[in-house]
C-alpha cells in the first residue's frame, strides 16, 4: 500500500506526505513546523514518524519549517547538491547541521526504507529542482510542482503512476490582467516558472491509464487561480484532449493551503 496526501499546498507554502504501512516521507517542509506536527497528526502520525524530508528545491515556500524540523527531530534531509548549497545560504530557515543533509542526483533512484524514490530534473528557476516519484513494491506516485514546462523525457518518467500532486498554478488570463508587476508575470508565465491550469491539464492527459487512481491538483496561487476555476479548466482539458479518457474517470482534488487533502491511497 502507497498513500499521498497534502499537508498544504500553494503559493505560501508546500508540505506532502508519503507513505507506505512501513516508511512515511515529507516532500517539503514549506510550512511551520507546528502546523506540519498538526497535519501529520490528523493522519494518525506524528514528526518523529517521518524517515526523511525530501526538498524539491530552495525557495522558501517549499523549506520555511525545514530548520526547525531538523534542529527539533534530526530528520535526513535528502536533496541535490545546488539545493543543499542554497539552503544553507538561506538565513531564515536558520542553522542546520551538514550532516542531516543526503545529497541526490537526478534521475538515480535512492531507498528510504521500503520506498525507492527517483528525483526528476524539472524546469524552474531554482538551483537544481526536482520532482519525485516515489515507489513502492508494484505501485508508484509523484508530487511534481515548480515547473514551467515540460517534455516527452519528463512524460516517460510518469508512466505507469498510480496517483499524483500535480502543479495547476494559475489562470493565465488572472496573470495577465492582475496586479504583479511585469517581470513576475513573464517569469511565472516562462518556461522555467510556473504551470498554468491548461498545461497541467494537457500534462495530466498524457500519462493516465486505466488503473489511474486519482490526482491532487496543488501549489494553486493565492493571487491568480481559485480552487473551482483550477478544477474544472483541468477537467476540461483532461476530456477535451487526445486520450481515451474522461476526467469523470478518475477522483480529482484540490490540495488547499490551509487544510489537510483527502488522502488517495494505491
Amino acid at each position: 500500500m502507497l498513500e499521498i496526501c497534502s499537508i498544504a499546498s500553494g503559493s505560501s507554502g508546500n508540505c506532502i506526505c508519503v507513505g507506505s504501512d512501513n516508511t512515511h516521507v515529507l516532500i517539503d517542509a514549506g510550512i511551520s513546523g507546528k502546523r506540519i506536527e498538526s497535519g501529520l497528526n490528523e493522519f494518525e502520525l506524528k514528526a518523529g514518524d517521518i524517515q526523511g524530508v525530501l526538498v524539491t528545491h530552495e525557495h522558501i515556500d517549499h523549506i520555511a519549517g525545514l530548520g526547525v524540523l531538523a534542529r527539533r527531530y534530526e530528520i535526513p534531509i535528502y536533496t541535490t547538491e545546488g539545493t543543499m548549497n542554497a539552503i544553507l545560504h538561506t538565513k531564515s530557515v536558520g542553522k542546520v547541521e551538514e550532516s542531516l543533509f543526503h545529497v541526490v542526483t537526478p534521475e538515480e533512484t535512492f531507498q528510504i526504507g521500503d520506498l525507492t524514490l527517483k528525483p526528476i530534473h524539472i524546469s524552474h528557476d531554482a538551483a537544481d529542482p526536482v520532482a519525485y516519484r516515489i515507489t513502492q513494491e508494484d505501485k508508484s506516485v509523484a508530487v511534481i510542482t515548480d515547473l514551467g514546462t515540460y517534455d516527452q523525457s519528463l512524460i516517460d518518467k510518469l508512466r505507469q503512476i498510480d496517483a499524483l500532486l500535480l502543479e495547476a498554478n494559475h489562470d493565465i488570463q488572472m496573470l495577465q490582467t492582475g496586479s504583479y508587476p511585469y517581470p513576475l508575470k513573464q517569469r511565472i508565465l516562462g518556461n522555467r516558472g510556473h504551470l498554468s491550469n491548461e498545461s497541467s491539464g494537457r500534462l495530466l492527459g498524457e500519462i493516465l491509464h486505466d488503473n489511474f487512481k486519482g490526482v491532487l491538483l496543488g501549489h494553486l496561487s493565492q493571487e491568480n487561480n481559485y480552487e473551482k476555476l483550477a478544477y474544472e479548466a483541468v477537467r476540461l482539458e483532461v476530456t477535451m484532449g487526445d486520450n481515451p479518457y474522461k476526467a469523470e474517470d478518475f477522483p480529482m482534488y484540490i490540495a488547499k493551503r490551509d487544510t489537510v487533502s483527502p488522502v488517495i491511497r494505491v
